[in-house]
């Protein structure tokens, strides 16, 4: 694609509206780690959402989506919309949890929770897998999309999109810390918006879809592998049990509370919980995740599902992508490229700000990636294990050194990868059957250290086992697989907080003290501490009420994320159904939300 002047001006300019403001945060930022990682803990609950939403809002996203749909339909997606169950349950259950603990990162939470060397172990161990590791597969993902898409538009090669996403990303991580990271997101996230809805726009535009009347009509008759209905929400139980099972039984029953996976974590983690730590009060990071998760699941996914469903008109097979553009690099062309060869349809001016949406996309991502990745090896590693004494001065200084080794490692993985449908699986499957343990050890004392490490293990371990067994030809089917790995996981870490060393009960009675958790499994550890049920009472946790909001915020969003792909489908009396169920479930979300921030709801952590 060719840009011409006012497209190069309306890059230039959403670069400038991104980036400039970031500037003036570089000296606050380097004030402390505190600032640095954590933005002082000042962040209002909106540029909170806002920046959770940027985050993962990345320019892999709409070309993961755009895979799925060409694969397995617009139902395909139930294997990130059941993610909704575990994002709400955050919201209800943990967000508050998390601020009152008053930790840096996540990690360090474990020296909190838990007592003696295997504590120190798992803090240290996880920075290194998490913060190095899995957070350079996952910048690898963003950045390989970035590089297909540059590919498709300028016939770039990898090495030089790298070049150019390295020099704008690494300086802006380095220079303002989270703060410029959260002001970045902000405006980056209507530029995005905007982009991709001009993109599902004028992908309709396109001769050959006719609108979206002609797109309801080619597709209502367009079969995919094994019949499949290209449009169906639902899938179809009928004649395609096994990719039901695989994209909507699996995710629904099991993967959203037994799978990790950064951004819908159970319990909460990584960059999500961040934000809420770096929340100015437990009203604030609640009102963040619920805004995070209302806009990711509901404003988001109808954009990329039209351009998606498009691009199966325009390019039924790959190898029309491949005709359609004979320069582009082989080893790029997947169903996820069908996305960034839609974009050949926008006009003059519209290209110019899809450019920039897709940079303010890319840039999003690997800032939030590299700030938290640095986090983990700064703070939980290197000043906790390596250098324990030094000023906040350098601690600083070893992030931003850290942040630019973590772009040039996670570059490296780049030409590895061939698609972020492949990467996204890799992830599930290593981090399943740890979700679990996440989502019980802030309600249940006997969770202990060991419990983390052999659930890491044992995934890890069964997982690898897997992959070696398919490499032999001994192939097991991917819900399978992940079921296999949770049971395996699951058994070896309920028996550990039986058998293993029990944390010591002052650890225990001081993470009470401080997070107060709820409900019945602390009631040992609430008597020894000398403090009755009484205590709860003016902290806002209530079960019945948490449920409740759980309920109709998952209830709200999948009602409103239904209405929207049923009016644009022309179901109308459905689409209006769904309004109906929405509006009540809203009632009744809204009940909840008025009732944890009244006066008495939640107790502001200090």
């Amino acid at each position: 694609m060719h840009l011409q002047l006012i497209d190069w001006v309306i890059v230039v300019v959403s670069l400038l509206v991104c980036f400039v403001p970031a500037l003036f945060f570089g000296k606050r930022a380097g004030k402390s780690t505190s600032e640095f990682f954590v933005s002082g803990r000042a962040v209002p609950w909106w540029l909170a959402g806002l920046s959770m939403v940027a985050t993962t809002f990345s320019s892999d996203t709409p070309n993961l989506v755009t895979d799925i749909v060409r694969r397995n339909g617009v139902a395909g997606n139930w294997v990130w919309w059941a993610f909704v169950l575990t994002g709400v349950s955050t919201v209800f259950f943990y967000a508050r949890l998390w601020r009152r603990s008053g930790v840096m990162t996540d990690l360090e939470f474990y020296e909190i929770r838990y007592s003696g060397k295997a504590a120190g172990l798992v803090r240290g161990f996880r920075a290194v897998y998490l913060g190095l590791l899995f957070n350079c597969m996952i910048m690898a993902t963003v950045n390989l999309a970035a590089c297909k898409i540059a590919g498709v538009l300028f016939g770039f090669e990898r090495w030089q999109t790298l070049a150019f996403v390295g020099a704008l990303n690494v300086v802006f991580a380095t220079h303002s810390g989270l703060w410029g990271v959260l002001v970045i997101d902000m405006v980056q996230f209507f530029i995005k918006m905007t982009a991709v809805i001009a993109a599902a726009y004028f992908a309709l535009q396109a001769p050959a879809v006719g609108g979206l009347s002609g797109l309801m009509t080619k597709l209502a008759t367009a079969k995919g592998p094994g019949g499949l209905n290209y449009l169906n929400i639902l899938p179809d139980f009928t004649n395609n049990w096994d990719m039901a099972v695989a994209v909507f039984v699996m995710p629904i029953a099991v993967q959203w509370w037994a799978v990790w996976y950064p951004g819908a974590e159970p319990g909460g983690g990584s960059y999500i919980a961040q934000r809420m730590l770096a929340s100015k009060s437990e009203k604030d990071a609640l009102g963040a995740v619920l805004f995070f998760n209302i806009a990711h699941y509901v404003l988001r996914p109808w954009p990329w599902i039209i351009v998606a469903l498009c691009s199966i008109i325009v390019y039924p097979q790959l190898s029309d992508i491949k005709t359609a553009f004979p320069h582009l690099d082989p080893s790029l062309i997947g169903h996820d490229i069908a996305y960034p060869a839609m974009l050949k349809f926008l006009p003059v001016g519209f290209i110019g700000l899809m450019v920039g949406g897709l940079i303010a996309a890319n840039s999003s991502t690997i800032l939030t990636h590299l700030n938290w990745g640095a986090s983990y090896l700064v703070h939980d590693f290197y000043r906790r294990f390596i250098r324990k004494d030094a000023s906040e001065k350098h601690y600083v200084a070893a992030g931003r050194v850290v942040t630019v080794i973590l772009f040039f490692c996670s570059s490296g993985l780049v030409f590895v990868l061939d698609s972020a449908k492949d990467a996204f699986d890799v992830i599930l499957q290593i981090g399943a059957g740890t979700g679990l343990l996440y989502l019980v050890r802030w309600f249940w004392w006997r969770v202990n250290a060991w419990c983390e490490v052999v659930a890491m293990l044992s995934s890890f371990a069964v997982s690898m086992t897997i992959l070696v067994m398919a490499k032999n030809g001994l192939h097991m089917s991917t819900h399978v697989a992940l079921l296999v790995t949770i049971a395996v996981t699951t058994l070896c870490w309920v028996v550990t907080a039986y058998i293993g060393p029990e944390t010591d009960r002052e650890t225990l009675v001081s993470f009470y003290a401080k997070v107060r958790p709820f409900g019945p499994g602390w009631e040992r550890i609430r008597r020894e501490a000398g403090l009755g049920k009484d205590a709860l009472r003016t902290t806002g946790d209530n079960i019945p009420l948490a449920l409740l909001g759980w309920v109709s915020g998952c209830t709200v969003i999948w009602a409103a994320l239904f209405t929207v792909g049923n009016f644009l489908y022309g179901r109308t009396s459905t689409a209006l159904g769904l309004l109906g169920v929405f509006a009540v479930s809203g009632l009744a979300l809204l009940y909840v939300v008025q009732k944890l921030w009244s006066d008495r709801g939640v107790a502001e952590a200090q």
